[in-house]
């Protein structure tokens, strides 16, 4: 096998990502696949396999052949959020991968319905405190769970998690008034938002965010110290010979500085 290293690729390259197509992760990677092809001459292949905050897809590309065919592309949720959140995984994230290059970090967006009547975090957190258990917070990924539950623990108050296979259909029923509040990616969150069908009172990071410099951040919002960032990475399976992980690295680092691709990210 080691004498087919300098050839790859020779067939297509399958991206396996463990959101379902309109999420934050997945644009990331049809972005990347689409200039990856170019620059490899070969076909590359989005695989959607949403599912358990990430974990079917995770098991899947851990267990996949490491031969440079099979690349992940995920986030923390499947790399840190998991393995705090579950007390058993299909996969092991450090030993079952060999990373490849960080894509980038973002923050989430606090969302909540239009029909709920607050506007900012301080109104969100004394409704909260008047309705307890009464409001919904829905996730499609572990890190929306964390920011979520973080927000719960560092404010007290009592908000009811809804699990979703992905973060846009979990939009899609914020939007539709079926639940309240969300912790969303905000690259799915800011059409929406812009459009008017949810409304955006703070961003997670510690620093505004340059996408909606007008949102203030959750923690100078009245929940100090609060920060929840969201970090999307290109991963092999293990055992990936360490030349075509290379080749990958140089590839996919020279589509990250590309002017094109930072100004549509």
């Amino acid at each position: 096998f080691a004498q087919s290293v300098p050839d790859w690729p020779r067939a297509p390259i399958r991206f396996i990502v463990p959101f379902p197509a309109g999420s934050g992760t997945d644009l990331n990677a049809r972005q990347i696949g689409d200039k990856l092809a170019q620059a490899l001459g070969q076909p590359v292949v989005v695989e959607n396999r949403p599912g358990a905050d990430g974990s079917i897809a995770a098991e899947a590309a851990a267990k996949a052949r490491p031969d440079g065919y099979t690349v992940f592309v995920t986030s923390n949720s499947t790399h840190a959020s998991n393995p705090a959140l579950k007390r058993r995984l299909p996969y092991d994230p450090i030993r079952d991968f060999t990373p490849v290059t960080l894509i980038g970090t973002a923050p989430l967006m606090v969302l909540v319905a239009n029909a709920l009547p607050v506007r900012s975090v301080a109104e969100l957190v004394a409704y909260a405190k008047a309705h307890p258990g009464k409001l919904n917070f829905g996730s499609g990924s572990a890190s929306s769970r964390v920011a979520g539950e973080m927000f719960k623990a560092m404010t007290g108050t009592d908000m009811v998690n809804v699990t979703y296979k992905g973060n846009p259909q979990a939009l899609a029923d914020l939007a539709a008034g079926e639940m309240q509040v969300m912790f969303c990616d905000a690259g799915t969150a800011l059409p929406q938002v812009q459009g008017g069908r949810v409304r955006a009172l703070a961003v997670t990071s510690l620093q505004r965010a340059g996408v909606a410099p007008e949102l203030p951040t959750v923690a100078e919002a009245g929940v100090p110290g609060f920060e929840m960032i969201a970090w999307t990475a290109v991963f092999v399976p293990a055992g990936t010979p360490e030349p075509i992980v290379a080749r990958l690295n140089a590839r996919v680092v020279e589509i990250l500085k590309s002017p094109e691709f930072r100004q549509r990210v």
